[in-house]
């Protein structure tokens, strides 16, 4: 029971732990998907180095992180606001040849990764851009100027 005790706290501490950090590294999880990545790998690593070495206590352990997703997926669809909190929400970093400073800051998004995700895109200039989006899952969109955004 302690083992579950811990696990059901762990994932909280990550998802709030990986939620604040950037969402620069991953690019392509949400926290709420990298969480799982992490917890269930330091799950079985302390399953195979730690005191206790029982395959029972690893898979129960494994088995309270994946019910624990399950129920906050659960509340993450049932409560809109939650996704939000959880996930985060996408970020304007640049709107009509402005650079939106208060979203690049708190993101800590410089201008180059988004000229370079425009180069992705084939815009090799700031004209060619009308939004660029930091997604909830760190992928920076860009939507070109000469492209309809609604």
């Amino acid at each position: 029971m302690y083992t579950i005790v811990h696990a059901i706290v762990g994932y909280f501490f990550l998802l709030l732990t990986v939620r604040v950090l950037s969402r620069r590294p991953g690019a392509q999880l949400t926290p709420f998907e990298f969480v799982i990545v992490f917890l269930i790998g330091g799950v079985i690593i302390l399953a195979t180095v730690g005191d206790d070495k029982s395959v029972t206590n690893c898979v129960c352990a494994i088995l309270a992180v994946v019910l624990m997703h399950q129920f906050v997926s659960w509340l993450r669809t049932r409560y809109g606001w939650l996704q939000n909190v959880i996930d985060g929400a996408p970020v304007v970093l640049l709107a009509h040849g402005e650079w939106q400073l208060e979203g690049m800051n708190s993101t800590r998004v410089e201008d180059d990764d988004v000229m370079a995700a425009a180069r992705t895109k084939g815009v090799m200039n700031l004209s060619g851009i009308k939004y660029a989006i930091l997604e909830r899952n760190g992928a920076i969109s860009i939507i070109k100027a000469n492209q309809k955004a609604d």
